[in-house]
């Protein structure tokens, strides 16, 4: 046994150097612990539209370098949220540009006198480009709209007798073909019918492209010397098991880390020291998916202390992780948690909510967590772009799978699958990987949602950004959502899971709900004929216009909606026996798109409504997951599921 346990972490090891190496740099979530403080700074910021004809009007005039009222009218803008539809002004709904916010932040006195004291500054999204300020000097830019970034600011409010900062961020939502998601500026030129320097953005993507501070902006303190990084790898040998651990330290080269991994009831299960080792759990408590297990989710916590010398003397530092123990594999037929075969029940969703936009809403997001467990869905992927990171910790708590994927949404041109597009996906990939690598709930990468993939540099393309994946973190398989041809997709080749997209009788032969069957028996068999990998409905779905009712059922209405995916089921059903490991509902709710005539105030194809009201299709959704769900408890011998309950359906 102890040579078996030497050869896993011989295993193990390399996961872990390889993260290192690839992942300069941490990201651990702000937490507040006997070291650390934080201070939220949501709440209402000032806010400012650059409407000159250039938008660079704010750099012009420096608008960083004096409080923004200074510079002209401001609005009173809460953070988080999108700018978009908290105004009644149509020119900011739609516009395109620079946008300016600004805070001012009382800071604690021992934040700005303790040179012992650590200060950064947090920002959890800022859509698309952004570029920071802190009193007037510039520390940092960052590019990429959904992910968090931060600037050590200690020098800047530890330089004198102050005892509040100025903070100014601008944001621009310009999409390009190189960005990611891409985008395209389009002028229009003729006079006749546009003013002058008049232009649209357009994009290749179905939803509306919401911008501003989404997510938490914040500060928070450690000591100078403090933990940087931690990546946590879990296995199972037989009961036994093993979390291997790697940390990284910043601020002194002369420190000792202890480090302790506590149950769920806070009692020490396993020690260790040093910055990378291997903690032997004995009869471990296996983190299982909700529906999956009597006691899904369950997490222990993993507790680093770091004693160090610093240049101001001695420091100490700690930091609590939730970890959760289990495995994910992938055969040519089969997906297993824990050497047990998988099925996503599940759906798609978006970060979209009226007024908010895309902002993050703690009580949007329990009342979508209380819907999920209703429906008795285990999973859902980040279409089309990352979630927040609190998302990400209640799958942790609840045992809801996710795929998660970057803005890799609207690759459509030649041009976006050229170098600079490229090295752009590649760096997302790392920041990606960086901030929800030790996520149980975690199962799978999505490098990209329905791109040209037929294309010709797609080959390479998805060859390079997959393998680079991979090498990031070798724990999780690694695909692409796709829309195009089995025997046509270049990048198909080197995912480990096929997930695709089809909308049959829907975009499709419209209307005609009788051919479903067969068209999708026929991309089932396809697939798996030419690749022989397991598969996913990772898309399907119809628009439906709550109380229109058609009987025969008619496109947009409730009846419509649920026969389509009544005929999807049917197929489903026969070959989730054999190769197919998952269905995930387009969509969880109606969100908002760009107008269009096909779309009647954003897309309708949601089974709750954008205010969360269940349409006719959530009812058979839930009937069918619940029935998914007991199947598999079943499977397993034991007891079977009730739609409600105590810790099955209990939040």
């Amino acid at each position: 046994m102890r040579g078996a346990r030497a050869g896993l972490w011989a295993a193990l090891a390399p996961l872990l150097c390889g993260c290192a190496l690839a992942l300069r740099g941490g990201l651990l979530y702000p937490r507040e612990s006997p070291s650390r403080e934080r201070k939220d700074l949501g709440g209402l910021w000032s806010f400012r539209a650059d409407l000159s004809d250039g938008r660079r009007r704010g750099f012009e005039e420096q608008w960083y370098r004096r409080p923004l009222r200074e510079s002209g009218p401001t609005l009173d803008m809460p953070v988080p949220s999108s700018f978009n539809d908290v105004g009644q002004d149509g020119q900011l709904r739609h516009f395109i540009g620079w946008v300016w916010y600004e805070r001012e932040v009382t800071l604690p006195q021992r934040w700005t006198q303790d040179l012992s004291t650590r200060v950064v500054l947090r920002i959890g999204s800022a859509h698309y480009y952004a570029v920071v300020w802190v009193n007037g000097v510039h520390v940092a830019e960052h590019e990429g709209g959904h992910l968090p970034f931060e600037a050590d600011i200690s020098k800047l409010v530890q330089s004198g007798p102050l005892d509040a900062c100025r903070i100014t961020i601008a944001i621009n939502n310009t999409l390009t073909p190189n960005t990611l998601p891409p985008g395209t500026i389009h002028y229009q030129n003729d006079s006749s019918k546009y003013p002058k320097g008049y232009f649209v953005q357009d994009i290749n993507f179905d939803f509306f492209n919401y911008a501003g501070l989404h997510r938490p902006v914040l500060l928070y303190t450690t000591p100078t010397a403090y933990i940087d990084d931690i990546t946590v790898s879990t296995d199972v040998d037989q009961d036994t098991g093993l979390v291997g651990y790697q940390i990284s330290v910043q601020g002194s080269d002369h420190f000792e880390l202890e480090v302790r991994l506590l149950d769920e009831d806070g009692k020490v299960v396993v020690q260790g020291s040093g910055p990378q080792g291997l903690l032997l759990v004995p009869a471990a408590h296996l983190w299982w998916p909700y529906l999956m297990h009597e006691h899904p989710a369950y997490l222990y916590s993993l507790e680093v202390r770091m004693s160090a010398r610093a240049a101001d003397g001695p420091v100490s530092d700690f930091y609590a992780l939730p970890v959760g123990i289990r495995t994910v594999r992938v055969t040519r037929t089969q997906f297993l948690i824990n050497g047990r075969p998988f099925y996503f029940h599940g759906v798609n969703k978006h970060e979209d909510a009226d007024v908010r936009g895309r902002g993050f809403d703690w009580p949007l997001l329990v009342k979508d967590f209380h819907l999920l467990r209703w429906l008795g869905a285990n999973s859902f992927r980040t279409s089309h772009y990352p979630y927040a990171e609190e998302v990400m910790q209640l799958c942790d708590r609840h045992g809801i799978l996710v795929i998660d994927e970057c803005p890799g949404v609207g690759i459509t041109l030649r041009e976006s699958f050229g170098n600079a597009s490229l090295q752009h996906h590649l760096q997302v990939m790392e920041e990606l990987v960086r901030r929800d690598k030790n996520h149980p709930a975690v199962v799978m990468w999505s490098v990209a949602n329905e791109p040209a993939s037929y294309l010709e540099p797609a080959g390479f393309y998805f060859k390079t950004l997959i393998a680079h994946t991979k090498a990031l973190d070798p724990s999780r398989p690694v695909t692409f959502v796709t829309n195009s041809n089995y025997a046509a997709d270049r990048g198909a080749p080197y995912v480990d899971v096929i997930c695709v997209n089809s909308y049959y009788s829907w975009y499709h032969d419209s209307g005609h709900l009788e051919v479903i069957q067969l068209q999708l028996q026929t991309q089932f068999e396809s697939w798996y004929k030419t690749h022989q990998k397991p598969i996913i409905q990772s898309e399907y779905g119809a628009d439906s216009i709550p109380g229109f009712h058609e009987d025969p059922p008619l496109m947009f209405s409730e009846e419509y909606q649920k026969s389509l995916l009544q005929q999807y089921h049917l197929v489903l059903d026969q070959k989730r026996k054999e190769y197919v490991v998952g269905e995930l509902i387009w969509n969880f709710a109606d969100f908002m798109t760009n107008q269009s005539p096909n779309r009647a105030i954003g897309n309708r194809k949601g089974i709750f409504t954008r205010q969360r009201q269940p349409k006719s299709a959530a009812f058979l959704l839930r009937d069918r997951y619940w029935k998914l769900a007991n199947e598999t408890w079943n499977r397993h011998s034991e007891p079977k599921l009730q739609y409600f309950g105590t810790r099955p359906f209990s939040f």
